[in-house]
């Protein structure tokens, strides 16, 4: 199996294991999944008493062969969670990072 594909296997198998819905509200988790355009997403949606809730958990993307952590609004480190699953640091970009900034993470730039 070549790269790209291990890597859309990596990121949906991680999406799956991050998609637990909240302990609160009457919350559901969607992962969308778009393997041709290499865009990987968990998100809420629901309710949590009035509050409507819809938006992204997890944001990842396959760009030029290297994984892209768009977003990451949870507590887990998805980065170190990419890597014990067999992706180098230099093919994961902390896109959340100011392009700038990225030298300092020690993953990849871009």
């Amino acid at each position: 199996m070549d790269r790209v594909n291990r890597y859309r296997e990596i990121v949906t198998d991680l999406l799956k294991e991050y998609s637990a819905p909240p302990s609160h509200g009457d919350i559901r988790s969607e992962i969308i999944v778009d393997p041709v355009n290499d865009h990987y997403e968990l998100t809420y949606v629901g309710w949590d008493r009035h509050r409507r809730v819809h938006g992204p958990v997890l944001h990842l993307d396959i760009i030029d062969g290297k994984i892209w952590v768009q977003h990451n609004g949870t507590d887990r480190p998805v980065a170190r969670e990419l890597e014990a699953a067999g992706v180098p640091r230099e093919d994961i970009v902390l896109a959340f990072h100011p392009r700038e900034d990225r030298p300092l993470t020690g993953y990849a730039v871009g």
